[in-house]
């Protein structure tokens, strides 16, 4: 049995209002799914999953429509990203800059940033996206998801931020020379960052 969080909503407009279409994600894996429901449960509160059935206090109250999960995608190292993470266009790919530490230690914890940016942060933003949810949610909804993960590693997501921010300073600075032809501009596009753009452009293979 999993457990996930409701990050969305919405009323399913061919029920006549009596049944929901809720997106919820378990920060572990992560994984993704999308249900209908009877009830409509909190965004923040917490389903269960097990086989098809989504319960809710141990009470059925609905089924999954789609599944989505962190092992339906790859990782790839091999590029440098503006913005340190990203995703491709279908979504099939994570993308973390070559640069940027794969591991850091923080408040004496190991912390894999594949894991903390890449799949709880990149990944979970693309799911949303893909929904049909405009960037700045999708963003506030991953940075959420990846705030859960690290904490779940006993670190402070002050401690986390600080080591972040400090490798992203260095990454952001670089001049690109190889980014992927696949990149998803949208985060870009909303920062309005045209001299992003433009680097990105100009080294893509």
């Amino acid at each position: 049995m999993e457990t996930y969080r409701v990050v969305e909503h919405i009323k399913d407009r061919n029920s006549n209002g009596h049944s929901f279409n809720v997106m919820a994600i378990d920060f572990k894996q992560p994984s993704y799914v999308k249900a209908k429901t009877d009830l409509l449960p909190k965004v923040g509160s917490d389903l269960t999953v097990e086989d098809d059935s989504v319960l809710q206090g141990g009470k059925p109250i609905g089924k999954v429509m789609e599944r989505k999960s962190a092992e339906d995608v790859r990782v790839s190292l091999k590029f440098d990203i503006k913005y340190t993470g990203g995703y491709s266009m279908d979504g099939k790919t994570i993308y973390l800059d070559e640069h940027f530490p794969k591991f850091f230690t923080v408040e004496g914890k190991e912390v894999s940033t594949v894991e903390s940016i890449g799949l709880h942060h990149e990944l979970p933003e693309k799911w949303m996206s893909v929904n049909g949810y405009e960037y700045p949610y999708a963003h506030e909804t991953a940075t959420g998801i990846e705030k859960r993960y690290v904490e779940s590693l006993g670190v402070t997501w002050k401690g986390y931020c600080d080591e972040v921010d400090r490798n992203l300073r260095k990454v952001y600075s670089r001049q690109l020379e190889k980014s992927p032809p696949s990149l998803d501009l949208a985060p870009y596009l909303y920062c309005r960052d045209r001299e992003a753009l433009k680097e990105i452009r100009d080294s893509e293979e």
